[in-house]
């Protein structure tokens, strides 16, 4: 049996596997936990996404949460109730009043929409690099809070959307959070991944060996950003309301640190960062609670103690936790 063969069967039941045990968990778990699960499935979208941007391009981006905001609020405008868009929305174009929009569609039409603005964004900013293209990406988040704070027709401004259709589970972020690994898998072991990682190493060896940059970085930069948008609407329809404030730096901070435990350039650090860093605050938010019940409030542990794990990954072990490796699955074998 060929390798790659081989490895789509055994892929395939891994994610048998997976579907097994989402089913064990939405029978047995509360709905406590099944949130944090989504949450899990969410963080690992964002957090494998922008790690093609930042971890195998080498392109330090910041403009995450804008792009989750834009599938945030496409996804949320074209799901809407025509009722409630008729009685809420009296400013919203007549074509989009008239649409109720199934689950999926809008969540696809928010990763374009957010694919679309960051192709279009990228063609200036890609020209920087550094610490340059950070505050550029900064800013676009900026940009995209002020709009939807300010288009009141469309957005509402600081009231924010609410009463969504909560149909985002465990069963669509972990069936996207399996998309987003296997597409950014494929793209990282195709010549167009090899491309992206030698920009990283050396962009002035890469451009002399033929290597297209602009192009190459806004592949990455693009294919992220979609991702980033189905995240924002799956968090949309998991939360069931959005303001402009939901999608702040904090949540491009909490990303870039899933990032950096887990591992930039690898694919299976990501996934680890984002299932440690989303279990670790409410773990300790439930020692929080337990304290403040016996008298020793300690509001704030579970910031001290992240922001602390976060130093000392990067003082004593700057490369994450599987700096830069992969862990190769039981039964799979090297690509042919």
């Amino acid at each position: 049996m060929k390798g790659s063969t081989r490895n789509l069967l055994v892929g395939v039941a891994y994610v048998v596997l997976l579907g097994g045990l989402l089913w064990l968990a939405q029978s047995t778990l509360n709905n406590y936990y099944l949130r944090i699960l989504a949450v899990i499935g969410i963080n690992i979208i964002l957090t494998v996404s922008l790690n093609l941007t930042n971890g195998f391009t080498g392109d330090f981006s910041l403009g995450i949460a804008a792009f989750m905001a834009i599938g945030a609020y496409t996804a949320a405008l074209l799901s809407l109730p025509v009722a409630m868009k008729t009685a809420s929305f009296p400013g919203l174009p007549e074509w989009l009043q008239g649409i109720a929009a199934p689950f999926l569609p809008a969540t696809i039409a928010g990763g374009l929409l957010a694919a679309g603005v960051a192709a279009l964004v990228g063609v200036p900013v890609l020209r920087l690099r550094g610490h340059y293209l950070a505050v550029a990406t900064l800013g676009l988040m900026v940009i995209v809070r002020i709009v939807a704070n300010n288009w009141q027709d469309v957005t509402r401004g600081a009231r924010g959307i609410n009463g969504l259709p909560p149909v985002s589970n465990i069963w669509w972020t972990f069936g996207w959070a399996v998309i987003t690994i296997y597409v950014v898998w494929m793209i990282v072991n195709s010549p167009y991944g090899r491309a992206m990682i030698g920009v990283r190493e050396d962009w002035l060896a890469a451009q002399a060996r033929g290597v297209r940059l602009l192009r190459t970085r806004m592949l990455a930069f693009t294919i992220s950003a979609f991702f980033a948008g189905v995240a924002g609407a799956l968090w949309a329809h998991l939360i069931t309301a959005i303001t402009p404030s939901s999608f702040s730096f904090v949540i491009t901070f909490n990303i870039v640190v899933m990032l950096v435990v887990g591992g930039m350039g690898s694919i299976t650090g990501s996934v680890l960062g984002a299932v440690l860093l989303t279990l670790l605050p409410e773990g300790l938010r439930q020692v929080e609670t337990a304290l403040a019940s016996g008298g020793a409030p300690v509001y704030g542990l579970s910031q001290i103690i992240i922001a602390l794990l976060a130093a000392l990954v990067m003082i004593f072990r700057r490369q994450g936790l599987f700096g830069g490796k992969e862990l190769r699955l039981p039964g799979m074998v090297e690509r042919e």
